[in-house]
């Protein structure tokens, strides 16, 4: 149509005022053109594909054409784009961990399964203890460190210290807390049969701490290396702590600080329901198992009473002479 005559001009219509008439792009129109100077056979747009084979020899060449030792994935995954080979930086990876064509380079150790394989919550209060510390910060006084210690029964907080330098002898702070309100008194022996958990740090490996507790009576329970799953139960809590008081207010001074944790032990222990506990507040668990071992002192009393003392009975031989009936 667009080599027509016009009769009136004698000249062609062109394309241009052909397609224009028709309503139709231009573009479409030379593409449609160019299909028939060039055709060529139906294939699918986009990149080709290579087959893992084939991307395995491209990955071969580029390594040995590599004037460097030991590229990793990432280097070789550009080297193929350089070259004009697409491909996804995953399948590289797949492709030389497949073909082991991975440089070598230090494995992590294979950890066993998890070995912690009973349980950490005990029976009863006053049993086993866990401490550990954290870290926040203060305006005036920069980092500083958190010690706290909680029963592994109750999960009340027995124990909660903030410090500035932070060392063995701090570290105690929280256990004499907790001795001197449950026991009444910081003695020898005074906490005898009780376990405490804590993890391989160097404040609570140290000798001067590992003495303070013999001498109350209390035997280490350290966890498992790399287990923190061990003294989980003051992971839990500092957990609490930070997304209830440290992360949502800044303080001042350590002194500050020091205030607000006393005032944050208290609300946790009166006030913070647990799900194991049966939706109770620490304080109400401690005061339910302390009285339900009362009671069953009281019922063991009742139903194994202590033996009655039974009068000895004595025989005395008479000195009288027999009489001649007997």
């Amino acid at each position: 149509m667009s080599r027509t005559l016009s009769p009136s001009s004698k000249r062609p219509y062109g394309v241009a005022r052909v397609i224009a008439v028709w309503q139709l792009a231009r573009s479409s129109f030379y593409a449609a053109r160019q299909r028939q100077l060039r055709p060529r056979a139906a294939a699918k747009r986009g990149p080709k594909r290579l087959s893992d084979q084939d991307l395995a020899n491209e990955i071969r060449q580029v390594l040995d054409q590599s004037v460097f030792h030991g590229e990793g994935y990432r280097k070789v995954w550009a080297r193929l784009r350089h070259k004009g080979v697409r491909v996804w930086k995953e399948r590289v990876l797949r492709v030389m961990r497949e073909h082991q064509l991975l440089s070598p380079s230090r494995q992590p150790d294979a950890h066993p399964t998890n070995p912690h394989e009973g349980r950490i919550v005990a029976d009863r209060p006053n049993q086993l203890w866990g401490t550990d510390a954290t870290a926040t910060f203060t305006e005036e006084d920069g980092q500083v460190t958190i010690f706290a210690a909680i029963d592994h029964c109750s999960a009340d907080c027995v124990g909660i210290h903030a410090v500035k330098r932070a060392h063995r002898f701090e570290a105690l702070e929280p256990i004499r807390q907790g001795i001197r309100e449950h026991f009444g008194t910081f003695s020898a022996g005074v906490a005898g049969g009780m376990r405490l958990r804590h993890d391989h740090g160097s404040v609570y490996m140290s000798d001067d701490f590992q003495a303070e507790i013999r001498f109350v009576g209390m035997e280490s329970s350290p966890s498992f290396v790399r287990q923190p799953e061990g003294n989980g139960c003051i992971e839990r809590f500092f957990r609490t702590l930070k997304e209830q008081l440290l992360w949502v207010r800044s303080f001042r001074s350590l002194d500050d600080l020091r205030d607000a944790l006393m005032g944050f032990r208290q609300r946790y222990n009166d006030h913070w329901i647990l799900e194991r506990l049966r939706y109770r507040t620490p304080a109400q668990a401690r005061r339910d198992f302390l009285l339900c071992s009362a009671r069953r002192r009281d019922s063991m009393t009742l139903t194994y009473p202590n033996p009655s003392v039974h009068p000895v009975r004595t025989y005395t031989r008479s000195l009288a002479p027999m009489s001649a009936s007997w």
